[in-house]
């Protein structure tokens, strides 16, 4: 059996759930102290995914929507890496991501936002880590939106990760913004992080040497599991 070192959960990077500039959080808040249950059989032993599960290209927004033509916007490349918190990459494990068009509008019954539909892009797609914890997504840079928050509340360009462990109450979700998004200093859900380091790491660093030239720019996510250099999780507060 190896070892490796144990680092506790610092409770204090997360942010509060009552944050007033966040006003949506102040109704959402809870009042009273969580309770804990204890999972079921079910939660804690399914599903274990394999390749046959993901539909061949599901990786891929460019195509797998499109019905007659190529999406509207900046074509990149979002890649990285599931790791523990030594370092150690996760393998074969479910990323899910989900995000706005090029205008900034998603394509779900509920956004009315004046941006239009693209017809040629669904907006979803995921992807397996491969033996050393990599995946990558073809997609188009999602585009900024406006929220009601406050009178002039707009949402950096972001991009929605979820990450599945070996059962579904280890399902874990964020959100990826972009390095050098004037937005982000902004925005009420990003700057609720009250670690600054924290929020760093929710931002996806320009990676040139895997861009793919005259096609696409590439930018790098690394998903970090527990540990002093985790990934903020917006679902798991308690610690990732």
């Amino acid at each position: 059996m190896t070892t490796a070192p144990y680092y506790q959960r610092n409770r204090g990077l997360h942010p509060p759930a009552h944050a007033p500039d966040y006003k949506s959080s102040v109704a959402r808040s809870p009042r009273l102290a969580p309770v804990s249950f204890g999972n079921t059989l079910s939660e804690i032993t399914g599903p274990v995914f394999t390749p046959a599960d993901i539909p061949r290209g599901d990786a891929d927004l460019l195509t797998n929507f499109a019905a007659d033509g190529a999406p509207v916007g900046e074509r990149i490349l979002v890649h990285g890496r599931v790791l523990d918190e030594n370092g150690r990459p996760v393998p074969h494990t479910l990323v899910e991501i989900w995000q706005a068009n090029a205008g900034g509008r998603y394509r779900h019954r509920n956004d009315t936002y004046l941006a239009p539909i693209d017809p040629n892009f669904g907006g979803c797609g995921r992807a397996l880590t491969d033996a050393e914890g990599r995946y990558v997504f073809r997609t188009v840079k999602p585009g900024a939106y406006p929220w009601r928050n406050w009178s002039n509340s707009w949402r950096p360009a972001h991009i929605h990760f979820s990450v599945f462990g070996r059962g579904f109450a280890q399902r874990l979700i964020t959100q990826m913004y972009f390095e050098g998004d004037p937005l982000i200093a902004h925005c009420p859900i990003a700057n609720a992080i009250p670690d600054p380091a924290a929020l760093s790491r929710l931002v996806a660093p320009l990676d040139l040497k895997a861009a793919e030239p005259f096609d696409a720019l590439a930018w790098r996510f690394d998903i970090v599991l527990r540990g002093r250099r985790a990934t903020l999780f917006e679902n798991r507060t308690e610690g990732d």
